[in-house]
């Protein structure tokens, strides 16, 4: 300010410096500089006043400016009925929100009042939680109303649109929705579509399942199980109804799960299957890919899949090729049970030969087939049982039959078999000429066999004959002990005491050989030693008291002939144990060999064989 400027000073002008771009007022006695201060501040306040909205917006600079225009925007749009634009606006201000849904609701404006919900659920942050859960709610209770209008008026363009709306809807905002009380909502105003759509965003296939079937779309509820790849359950839990309705289809989603399964939880809905003539056996498809495809050896899937074979009627193929097979898993028991209830005669014969019932088995395969009974009777091991089942089948062709023939054919089918061995089943009138080659062979074959028991015999004479010589060479021969010859175990002279001489000149004291070898026996044997010893004090005792009643050793001219007493039939008996070999030739010495230098249990002896230090 440039000069007094007193108090009736009266204002002249303005005017402005274009060098200095200054602006200048001045009056009679004063002049003064204007310098302009947030001059638009109220710019926004002009445009508003002048219903210039957009204009009023450009010059806002605080959030309740932008608010209060938004605000008298909202309330000019509603007032002239525009009310999807004001509800537009509402939702960007922070007028009371139960106000502003009131008005709308007081007018019936549901379409309204929705862009009024969707323009509030924007403006949410991400911690009103409770807040866009309860818009999302009545959001979505305006749309069911809305569809189901449309449906009602038959508007089925504008229907698919809003449907196609409100699934992007749940789509974009499936985080802030409460489950339960969405899917209530849904069901209870009768939208089946929307509610598969919910579910499956939600991942809840059991629930798109259920529905399905209850709507009887059994393929389409087979699809999702299909699809599905979390659990296995929701496959034990469905499959009885849709077996019972799709039985083609869920056995060949069975067969393609994403999730692995256990056949035996499925056998509950595989009883539930009524199959047809018209088309293969659904249960024995899934269980023989079980089996063959996947190599289960689950008894319970074996025994039930024998169970269906055996309910086939006039196809007895699959049940026997199952039951031949080499590693069998089912029970025989129950499998022969089964096939007794079931008139499976040639199963029930497999089951016996299985189960080693041979006598059962070619009992009833006489009952069914002749050549079956043949195969079962060369089946066993022991040849006595194999002649008696050939038998019972002779006696079968002969006496039913009365085919002698046939009967006579057996002899060729089995080697153990005799024309003697059928004759006793032939009638007592029968012509001889029907199996007089077979008679002649059978004595043709005998007569071969005595000749060979002729020269059987003369080599078991010759044979006896040899050994009487070699027995009366051994008792004649001898050996030699000098004087002053010694125990080769204890080094004193052997004539001191009894002994024995080995063929190798080897002597040893007979208490010193004992000592030795008994070390060498087994338990058995040496419990036997104790024995004989036993037994041969008391005979020498009792010979003590009755010497008479004892015989005595002997020679009766025969050099088999010979009777020993009691005390050299113990003697003889303590020699095979205790004499039988040399104990520094034979078997005892080899069989050191691989014996340790002392007992590991003797600690003197392990220390006399330590190192001592530095070596």
């Amino acid at each position: 300010m440039l000069g007094r400027g007193g108090p009736g000073s009266r204002l002249v002008g303005m005017t402005q410096d274009l060098i200095a771009n200054t602006t200048w007022v001045y009056g009679e006695d004063v002049i003064f500089q204007v310098l302009p201060n947030q001059e638009d501040r109220f710019v926004w306040r002009l445009y508003l006043d002048k219903g210039l909205f957009e204009e009023a917006l450009q010059h806002c600079k605080t959030p309740q400016q932008r608010d209060t225009v938004w605000t008298a925007q909202a309330d000019s749009y509603f007032a002239k009925h525009v009310y999807g634009l004001a509800a537009e606006y509402y939702g960007k201000t922070n007028k009371s929100f139960e106000e502003v849904a009131l008005k709308f609701i007081e007018i019936n404006e549901r379409e309204a009042l929705k862009t009024f919900l969707m323009a509030k659920l924007r403006s949410l942050g991400p911690q009103d939680v409770t807040q866009k859960t309860a818009i999302c709610t009545w959001v979505t209770e305006i749309y069911l109303n809305k569809l189901n209008q449309l449906k009602n008026a038959n508007l089925g363009d504008q229907h698919e649109m809003l449907r196609e709306e409100f699934e992007t809807f749940l789509s974009d905002n499936l985080e802030h929705m409460d489950k339960h009380t969405t899917i209530n909502l849904i069901q209870s105003h009768g939208r089946g579509e929307e509610f598969i759509v919910f579910c499956t965003l939600l991942g809840d296939s059991e629930r798109v399942i259920d529905y399905y079937i209850q709507d009887k779309q059994f393929e389409r509820a087979i699809t999702v199980l299909s699809n599905q790849t979390t659990t296995s359950d929701l496959y034990y839990k469905f499959s009885p109804i849709l077996m019972a309705h799709k039985p083609q289809y869920i056995v060949h989603a069975w067969m393609n799960a994403n999730v692995p399964l256990n056949p035996r939880k499925l056998i509950p809905a595989l009883m539930r299957y009524k199959p047809s003539p018209a088309e293969p056996h659904q249960g024995i498809r899934y269980l023989e890919y079980c089996v063959a495809g996947q190599g289960n050896e689950d008894p319970a899937i074996h025994n039930y899949l024998l169970s269906l074979y055996a309910e086939l009627p006039n196809n007895d193929n699959q049940l026997l090729n199952f039951l031949s097979s080499k590693d069998p898993h089912f029970d025989l028991k129950y499998a022969l049970r089964l096939c007794t209830k079931h008139n499976k005669k040639r199963a029930c014969v497999l089951i016996y030969s299985a189960m080693g019932l041979y006598e059962e088995a070619v009992d009833l395969a006489l009952k069914v087939d002749l050549e079956l009974a043949k195969i079962n009777a060369d089946k066993p091991n022991d040849d006595e049982l194999r002649k008696k089942l050939w038998l019972r089948i002779a006696r079968q062709v002969v006496e039913e039959e009365k085919d002698i023939k046939k009967a006579m054919a057996f002899l060729r089918h089995c080697d153990l078999l005799k024309i003697e061995d059928i004759l006793p089943f032939f009638p007592d009138f029968v012509l001889i000429d029907d199996f007089k080659e077979e008679i002649c062979s059978s004595l043709e074959e005998y007569n071969r066999h005595i000749e060979e028991l002729k020269v059987g015999m003369d080599d078991a004479t010759k044979s006896a004959n040899l050994i009487r010589m070699d027995i009366k060479a051994l008792r004649n021969k001898y050996g030699f002990v000098g004087g002053s010859q010694k125990c080769d175990l204890c080094n004193y002279s052997v004539l001191s005491r009894l002994f024995y001489l080995f063929p190798c000149q080897h002597v040893f004291h007979a208490d010193c050989l004992r000592r030795e070898v008994v070390e060498h026996l087994s338990k058995e044997q040496f419990a036997k030693v104790r024995e004989l010893e036993a037994r041969l004090v008391r005979a020498e005792a009792d010979y003590r008291e009755k010497p008479t009643s004892f015989p005595v050793s002997g020679d009766s001219g025969s050099a088999l002939d010979v009777s020993l007493s009691p005390i050299d039939q113990c003697k003889a008996e303590l020699d095979d144990l205790i004499a039988a070999e040399c104990i520094h030739c034979g078997d005892i010495m080899i069989d050191s060999i691989a014996l340790p230098f002392y007992d590991p249990k003797d600690e003197a002896g392990m220390k006399s064989w330590a190192l001592g230090p530095g070596i």
